[in-house]
């Protein structure tokens, strides 16, 4: 992702006021806007795919097809040649947008309609078909527009949001153009970061368009964009004389029958994290196997709840979930974790129970749903949950008091009543088994060296996914949770 990019994110609503501010309070046309839009996304064309011989500009109705006239006749005036596809070219729009048209015919456009046969040859398509008002799915000749852009082998460039792409939430209003890259203006706006937005969006670029920083003072932003280097310093260096009892004591209770492993993803990421020590409570089947790969890990068998008291006791931090199960065992050893109130990282089947049983969870617990388990945890299911990313982070720490973070494309962290953080890394060779659990004990390592849960939970997200993008620099396909391990350790000591 595009490192240079604002942190700040809106929703549509409030990029409009801040237009409005710049219109009417800083008295900047809005044509001149407009102009200086598409002057922007025409440096950006060139920079990004230098010297093509032939653009093909899709425009709809409103203030998108306008920038997309501004770059088209920029583009004929520097001896592009160019066609101009209107999709409905029995209503021109009127106002900036059809001044800007106006000015396209005046240097020798001359729009055609848009047709059934393909958008024919072209080096880059841009986008300007709709804004970010869309509210309702796309149909009609609108859909067969985008579904005719995406069926180009052409490099997409998309105006301040990918038509059929939501602007809030980053759900596909049922279908959207997939570009290569977008250019957004004045405000990001939060749908481009998370759901869909990040596979329809392609890189995304800014650009405020000269209007100045301090016109976002009178908004309050929707969302933030986390990176990591937000993070440099956090932890600090350890002092010379420190000991490993400095640091923290994690336990991780899970591994049922058959789900080893999930533990042990958990508690070995602790460690490469900084955690001073280490437990696992699982089966008693598995501690042994445990403990012979990896030595460092303190495993313990236990098989009912009251057992786990003396290593409650040791624990400075529990992660709860990693491979438990929703059996009998399960429920035992979850129970005694939640009544001992120490801080937890409740993850997996421990969601997946706090859903069916609903008891009440320790003051200072982070709760890591993916979108099927949020969506047990709310009522509803993932798809209800993708639909409006934001909405649903909001529900589960409105529901639970707790923070939350809801995985998936664009992870989102959120504390009670507060906007949610969007984490800009990650990529697609995450969606592989095992990553969650390294999640959980990136963010309990964090936790138990003495981050708040909040600070925690959104440093180790970004932990988590900056080091899945190093594990996947050679291929997304086939990389491992495991292989976030040397990564996660590097990483770390950034902080």
């Amino acid at each position: 992702m595009n490192s240079d990019l604002p942190t700040l994110l809106y929703r549509a609503e409030t990029v409009r006021k801040l237009d409005r501010i710049a219109i009417e309070d800083l008295g900047i046309p809005g044509r001149e806007l407009m102009s200086r839009a598409g002057h922007a996304a025409f440096r950006l064309m060139l920079r990004l795919w230098p010297d093509p011989e032939r653009v093909v500009v899709i425009c709809g109705r409103g203030n998108n097809a306008g920038d997309g006239y501004v770059l088209a006749r920029l583009a004929v005036e520097r001896g592009i040649a160019v066609l101009v596809r209107e999709i409905d070219s029995s209503k021109p729009p009127a106002g900036d947008a059809g001044e800007a048209r106006a000015r396209a015919l005046e240097a020798g456009i001359r729009p055609e309609p848009m047709a059934g046969d393909g958008i024919g040859d072209a080096d880059v398509i841009i986008d300007g078909i709709f804004g970010t008002g869309l509210d309702r799915p796309v149909e009609g000749r609108w859909r067969e527009a985008i579904e005719q852009v995406n069926e180009s082998v052409a490099p997409v460039l998309a105006l301040d949001i990918p038509s059929g792409l939501h602007a809030d939430t980053g759900a596909v209003m049922g279908v959207a153009v997939r570009a290569a890259a977008c250019i957004s203006f004045i405000g990001l706006k939060r749908g481009l970061f998370t759901a869909r937005g990040p596979d329809v969006a392609g890189e995304v670029h800014f650009d405020d368009l000269g209007v100045p920083p301090h016109i976002h003072e009178r908004v309050t932003a929707d969302a933030y964009l986390d990176r990591l280097n937000a993070f440099s310093g956090l932890l600090g260096p350890r002092p010379r004389d420190a000991h490993k009892g400095r640091f923290g004591h994690l336990l991780v209770v899970g591994g049922e029958q058959g789900y080893a492993g999930a533990a042990r993803l958990a508690a070995e990421a602790a460690l490469r994290c900084g955690a001073g020590l280490v437990s696992i409570a699982t089966r008693r089947a598995h501690a042994h196997v445990i403990n012979a790969g990896r030595y460092e890990i303190m495993a313990r068998g236990v098989e009912r709840g009251p057992d786990l008291a003396p290593q409650l006791e040791q624990a400075t931090v529990v992660v709860a979930g990693p491979g438990l199960g929703r059996s009998e065992w399960s429920r035992e050893l979850l129970g005694a974790v939640l009544e001992a109130g120490k801080p937890t990282v409740l993850d997996a089947d421990a969601l997946n129970l706090v859903a069916e049983l609903k008891p009440s969870l320790p003051a200072s617990a982070v709760m890591t749903p993916h979108p099927g388990e949020a969506g047990r945890l709310l009522g509803s299911d993932a798809a209800g949950v993708e639909s409006d990313r934001f909405a649903a982070v909001a529900d589960l720490t409105a529901r639970f008091g707790r923070v939350c973070v809801l995985k998936g494309a664009g992870s989102l962290t959120a504390g009670t009543g507060e906007p949610a953080f969007v984490c800009a890394h990650g990529n697609p060779g995450m969606a592989s088994g095992g990553m969650g659990d390294v999640l959980s004990g990136v963010i309990g390592a964090l936790m138990a060296q003495g981050l708040d849960a909040e600070s925690a939970a959104r440093a180790g997200v970004c932990v988590h996914a900056r080091a899945g993008d190093l594990a996947a620099a050679g291929g997304e396909r086939g990389t491992l949770a495991s292989d976030l391990m040397p990564h996660l350790r590097d990483l770390i000591n950034v902080l």
